[in-house]
């Protein structure tokens, strides 16, 4: 996307969904005629400049008629109903793609399979007749004991076994170490319609791998309005209204040897309690927007080493306006955080006022975090310095 000038000829103009995946990201893609083109599915209308004080409160994007805060809430429609998060699912299409597997099925549309479950099962003892508590949403995964015990089965009764496995409408079977399957298991996986896949992995590693895709592809997604950049590894969010310099603070990051990840809209995965990762829409990746120059590709100006695709998110940084009335923390003593999808996340508020430098002061504070991660602090350093002071004048008096 270079501006509007070329978004309103062909082939943009023709094409609703990339029109509106980019539309309402950035703040001249607003207006008309990109605000009527945007497919409703995919349009990304990022909160209005009216007031986001408390950083919790940071609005973030509307999808599917859906917005939230931080805290996850709900919105309610005008017809009174709260729209419930839609459930992710991957295709066993794009999951044979990205962990490069074999498919034995070649017949089959693997884009109509879907998986919605991150855990996997290996089925040694639903090869045996067992299925209670058994998930069927699950993917299976066959390893050497399961061939070795499918192997040594009466052709009977492996025909039986295999057909109430898939019967119960498995997502797809993935065989490991090569094993290649015989007429029989390729014959009923193609008519109780199951994808058979293979690979060459061991099973364990292929497990592990496998959970660890699964858990990014189907994390729960949300979408804020600020910028993403890599500060001496730190996952570093900024935030704050629009106009407010965030994109020119990322910039000067840039300059000074960090990356950047994405701008303006920042797509979050909570992989586990514990980590969330940000990414680009893939429309707007490694563009920044800069009022008065427009559009400028991070990754052409500056090269491969400034800009990095995914980055855990470490800490943020919530860009406002200075008012002379309000007390701002000066010692950092006690935490202050954001939550994303029930994750906490590290949050501090930087008033902005003339002269002063936002990039300096959002590496100092990414380099300081790291710092406490570490384990010192240097605000309790300072109070352990002034305590110690205190009980010294204490004792010689």
């Amino acid at each position: 996307m270079l501006g509007p000038p070329l978004l309103r000829k062909p082939p943009f103009a023709q094409v609703p969904l990339l029109a509106g995946a980019a539309a309402l990201s950035w703040p001249y893609l607003r207006k008309p005629p990109f605000a009527e083109v945007a497919a409703p599915a995919l349009r990304l209308a990022i909160s209005n400049n009216n007031t986001r004080n408390d950083a919790k409160r940071v609005h973030i994007a509307k999808r599917n008629g859906m917005r939230y805060t931080c805290g996850m809430k709900p919105w309610k429609s005008p017809h009174g109903k709260e729209n419930p998060m839609k459930q992710k699912e991957v295709s066993v299409d794009k999951l044979t793609k990205l962990m490069d597997l074999k498919v034995f099925t070649k017949d089959m549309d693997l884009k109509k399979h879907k998986v919605v479950l991150s855990d996997v099962n290996r089925p040694a003892l639903q090869l045996n007749g067992y299925f209670d508590y058994f998930e069927p949403a699950r993917i299976q995964i066959i390893g050497m004991v399961e061939i070795s015990f499918i192997n040594q089965m009466e052709k009977e009764k492996k025909i039986r076994m295999l057909t109430e496995l898939m019967d119960h409408e498995i997502p797809c079977i993935i065989l490991c170490r090569d094993y290649v399957p015989d007429e029989d298991f390729l014959r009923i996986a193609e008519e109780k319609n199951v994808p058979l896949l293979g690979t060459q992995r061991t099973t364990s590693s292929f497990m592990a791998e496998l959970i660890l895709c699964l858990s990014e592809e189907l994390a729960p997604c949300v979408t804020i309005h600020g910028v993403l950049v890599d500060v001496y590894g730190e996952g570093l969010m900024i935030t704050g209204e629009s106009g407010i310099g965030k994109s020119e603070a990322a910039l000067e990051l840039i300059r000074r040897g960090h990356r950047l990840v994405t701008d303006d809209v920042v797509e979050i995965k909570k992989i586990n309690e514990h980590t969330l990762i940000g990414t680009s829409p893939d429309i707007t990746r490694h563009f920044i927007e800069l009022r008065g120059i427009g559009i400028v590709d991070v990754k052409t100006l500056f090269g491969v080493e400034a800009v990095k695709e995914k980055q855990n998110i470490d800490l943020v940084i919530k860009l406002e306006d200075w008012k002379k009335d309000t007390e701002y923390d000066r010692l950092g003593l006690e935490e202050e955080y954001m939550e994303i999808l029930g994750n906490k996340v590290v949050c501090h508020s930087l008033p902005i006022r003339p002269g002063r430098n936002l990039a300096v002061i959002c590496e100092s504070a990414a380099v300081n975090h790291r710092q406490k991660k570490m384990g010192y602090n240097a605000a309790q350093e300072l109070y352990r310095r002034v305590q110690q002071n205190l009980n010294k004048n204490e004792d010689d008096e």
